[in-house]
């Protein structure tokens, strides 16, 4: 099973060569709007809850200085941020609690549990090239479950130089597994959940890596500086955002997303191309910039960071939620 961020739907909804794909995205983000009983319905299945780590599983070549851009984004996640740093990755990070709450009003589901949930960055896997530099989604499955599979995540993450099965129609995914564990020497079965995200640098900038690269369709407005310039890296932040937030509120399939169930409306994904206030198709929105260096972005994360997050959709207001 998995879910899958599409190029083609959630970066390129903004343009009209979308077809299917397209319209239906288009039809579903009208109606989240305009009737506010349509919201991403929930499933009556589990959502990750207590305390989840976040195993990062590298796979190929990636600079220390890229390590770096995505670690602190994790990091970031649930950190107090103090005032002056606003707005901030922890603060887009809080609209995730919101799903919760709304599912624990709905008392008769014996699967809903309460907040809190707590992410905290993880053990890290690193794997130089050992199944290849052309990966298929079962080389994916492989990779995720090196990872620790109770209370966590396993993210694994393909460098610029490798192919992986249907990358660029799809710039990232997110899906379960099953698994199994000895408790008191009887077998226990249980699943976890993992993603993939893929560097898109040379491959398909203009697919996964929009707002920072020209895109492949529609309106050919200039595009924004990356703001940890690097156009790869940055562009893997915005599909892993939204990857976990799909992850952490329909991490079986069976949570919140609207649509059907192989090709879901998720929490970040039912908000496409949205990254501020005003964004209409082929602009990203009202976005901040650094003075120093023209980059723009809308959270600021640890170690100074600045990153470009996707809005999420707010289940509290019906409306896709921006920092900025």
């Amino acid at each position: 099973m998995g879910y899958f961020v599409s190029s083609h739907c959630f970066f390129k909804i903004l343009f009209l060569l979308c077809l299917f794909q397209l319209s239906f995205a288009s039809k579903k983000l009208n109606e989240l709007v305009e009737d506010q009983s349509q919201l991403l319905h929930y499933h009556n299945g589990p959502l990750l809850y207590g305390k989840i780590s976040i195993n990062l599983i590298w796979y190929g070549n990636f600079k220390p200085s890229q390590k770096a851009i995505i670690t602190d984004f994790i990091t970031t996640l649930s950190t107090q941020t103090p005032q002056s740093n606003q707005p901030s990755v922890a603060t887009w990070w809080k609209t995730t609690e919101k799903y919760y709450n709304h599912c624990k009003h709905r008392s008769h589901v014996r699967s809903c549990v309460p907040f809190p949930l707590s992410v905290s960055l993880g053990n890290q896997i690193y794997q130089n090239y050992t199944l290849g530099k052309s990966l298929t989604n079962k080389h994916i499955l492989h990779l995720a479950s090196k990872g620790d599979q109770r209370n966590a995540i396993n993210v694994v993450l393909t460098s610029y130089d490798v192919t992986v099965e249907g990358f660029c129609s799809r710039c990232g995914t997110h899906g379960s597994s099953s698994s199994s564990s000895k408790v008191m020497g009887k077998n226990k079965n249980y699943k976890f959940a993992y993603i993939w995200v893929g560097n898109s640098e040379t491959q398909c900038p203009g697919q996964c890596a929009w707002p920072f690269h020209q895109p492949i369709y529609g309106p050919q407005n200039p595009p924004l500086i990356a703001p940890n310039n690097d156009v790869g890296v940055d562009g893997m932040v915005i599909n892993l955002a939204t990857l976990l937030a799909g992850t952490v509120t329909n991490p079986f399939g069976n949570g919140y997303f609207q649509g059907p169930s192989e090709e879901p409306l998720e929490a970040a994904t039912a908000c496409p191309g949205v990254y501020g206030k005003g964004s209409y198709p082929g602009y990203a929105g009202d976005l901040l910039v650094d003075p120093t260096t023209g980059a723009s972005y809308n959270a600021n994360g640890a170690n100074g960071r600045k990153y470009l997050l996707p809005a999420l959709y707010d289940p509290s207001t019906s409306s896709c939620s921006t920092l900025v």
